[in-house]
């Protein structure tokens, strides 16, 4: 016959969720952190691929991005 497991502290709980939340906090730090260096054009290791039609060639080629120009 089953047994109903034991029911878990309000402690581990809360221990839990925070370690969950602070997860997603350090993620979300990280993805502020890269927009504003890519924002503000101090990004040294962050490319696109852009292709190039005026060559004529299908082939894509990595291009930095630069935001100051419109």
């Amino acid at each position: 016959m089953a047994v109903p497991k034991k029911r878990t502290s309000r402690s581990k709980k809360k221990i839990r969720k925070n370690v969950w939340k602070g997860k997603a906090y350090r993620a979300a730090i990280k993805a502020f952190s890269l927009a504003k260096s890519i924002s503000t054009g101090h990004s040294k290791s962050f490319y696109c691929i852009a292709n190039d039609d005026s060559s004529g060639s299908s082939e894509s080629k990595l291009k930095s991005i630069d935001l100051d120009d419109p």
